[in-house]
């Protein structure tokens, strides 16, 4: 058989050389048009970005000619025009100093990024997908068609074996109880602010601000009570406790702790993120209900912030922007993902058919208002004249994408699923390389809700890829429904810190991902 195909190759001119060269013809100048198509559009933006530079360098030219052939009498006649003049000089002068001064006093103070932490799980947590199914086949809560329907979404959902849930569910029956929730929160949150204050040496009274979102947990005393009282922090520190908004809470509380680190001075802002899975288990038979049964697991993050100009020189990163969409009007929007009870009195969070339409919408809105901040303006020349041909013309154009590989150099898109980063891989045309983060990320934690991306930061970091002036956007989704971005520039190249989430697994990854 073997001997039969080297005779069909090696026929002259047909059998399967002739199919190879005549798909070689063909592909090739594809091939060599699209390597054009790619250095022209780089060229292109070279261009574009370093035009006032390119004008400039013609003008110091002129300039220094002129300068040079200027004599002496030139340069005396030029003096005294200055001291005839002297009023007028003091005045601009004066005009310029005042101008300065206000811009100083009122430009926004810059936030820095100190340190971050995220919480990694004890061993025994682990849930192993074989673990994992039988313990829902023990509890007697599911029928046969609920466990077939998590078998195969755990199958497609691009998680590991190594995620994580709370000590409660560990048990047979389960034991979700307000103190077992209550012991998740601590385990979580106080294991994030340990390691993130002794890798900092900041000392918790030092907190001026601290604020904490968990979208499904809201107890009395609140989350952020606890951390107070945990770490004995001042009296007068300005808490606050996000409760009830999604996985894209993160970023929301990242723009309150910028705000209000606008107006109190020298200080730090500490926001912790997290989610609670031990009172929110759903024990039913509605498919729309397991899927957060399958993807949700334990995970939390804490993050120091500071406006203290002397933190530049130990900082990670600056923040350059948050921007928010809210597209909670609309309301298939607003039910997408959707708390409520099932036809059993039964509790759970619904995930809607259109889920992903809707958050494409959001996407959209959001990268719309980001974009001329952070595109360089090669990228915005061509989005506008798409529009204007479109708009004014009516010409019969594609929509123009443009290229966010030149504004970032680094994707921490929020792993709530492989469909969601499968999508924003399509739809911003990158490369596996910008979303490796996280799917590893979704496959060694799982969807921590708000905290998944700074466990994807915290990657991308062990891994060793960030450099000084690097820029990183972390965007997410969630409930109401939200899509939240955060653009971060590095201040420096960036090592990964004591005791990280990845310290111990970092070297078998990336991981080839089970389609």
């Amino acid at each position: 058989m073997d001997q039969g195909r080297a005779t069909n190759v090696a026929t002259p001119g047909g059998g399967a050389v002739g199919v190879q060269i005549q798909h070689s013809r063909r592909v090739l100048p594809d091939f060599l048009q699209s390597v054009n198509l790619k250095y022209v559009k780089l060229g292109y933006h070279y261009l574009i970005s370093n035009l006032f530079t390119l004008c400039f360098i013609p003008l110091i030219f002129v300039t220094l000619i002129e300068v040079s052939q200027m004599d002496l009498e030139d340069l005396r006649q030029l003096w005294l025009h200055l001291q005839y003049n002297l009023v007028s000089i003091v005045i601009c002068s004066a005009f310029l100093v005042f101008g300065l001064t206000v811009y100083i006093t009122t430009r926004p103070r810059p936030v820095y990024l100190v340190d971050f932490s995220c919480y990694r799980p004890p061993d025994h947590l682990k849930a192993p997908f074989d673990r994992f199914m039988e313990h829902s086949r023990l509890t007697g809560d599911f029928d046969d068609s609920s466990l077939e329907f998590q078998r195969k979404i755990l199958e497609r959902s691009g998680l590991g074996e190594e995620t994580y849930v709370p000590e409660a569910m560990h048990f047979i029956p389960p034991r979700p109880s307000m103190a077992a929730a209550r012991e998740e929160a601590e385990q979580v949150m106080y294991g994030a602010l340990d390691n993130l204050f002794l890798n900092t040496n900041v000392k918790p009274k030092d907190i001026g601000i601290l604020v904490v979102n968990c979208s499904l947990f809201n107890p009395t005393p609140s989350l952020s009570a606890m951390i107070v009282n945990k770490y004995k922090l001042r009296g007068n520190i300005r808490s606050f406790n996000l409760g009830g908004m999604g996985c894209s809470a993160g970023v929301i509380a990242l723009d309150l702790a910028k705000d209000l680190l606008q107006v109190h001075r020298n200080t730090y802002a500490v926001v912790v993120s997290t989610e609670n899975i031990t009172q929110n288990w759903y024990f039913g038979n509605k498919k729309s209900m397991l899927i957060p049964n399958c993807l949700f697991r334990v995970g939390g993050s804490a993050v120091l912030l500071s406006n203290k100009s002397a933190d530049r020189r130990r900082a990670k990163y600056r923040l350059l922007h948050i921007v928010r969409t809210h597209r909670g009007a609309d309301d298939k929007a607003f039910r997408c993902v959707y708390q409520e009870q099932d036809g059993a009195g039964k509790t759970g969070v619904s995930l809607s058919k259109d889920l992903m339409a809707i958050a494409g919408g959001a996407l959209k809105t959001n990268i719309t208002t980001l974009g001329p901040l952070v595109l360089p303006i090669s990228e915005q020349l061509l989005f506008f004249a798409t529009l204007v041909m479109k708009k004014l013309f009516r010409a019969d154009v594609k929509p123009y994408i443009p290229d966010f590989k030149l504004a970032f150099d680094h994707f921490c898109i929020h792993a709530g699923g492989r469909a969601v980063i499968d999508e924003l891989e399509k739809n911003l045309q990158l490369l596996p390389v910008h979303v490796e983060a996280s799917r590893m990320s979704l496959h060694r934690f799982g969807n921590t809700s708000s905290s998944s991306i700074w466990y994807e930061l915290a990657y991308t970091e062990a891994k060793g890829r960030i450099r000084k002036s690097n820029r990183i956007w972390q965007i997410a989704f969630g409930s109401g429904f939200k899509c939240n971005s955060a653009v971060w520039e590095a201040l420096r190249n960036v090592q990964p810190s004591p005791n990280g989430p990845w310290e111990d697994c970092i070297d078998k990854y990336p991981v080839k991902i089970v389609t």
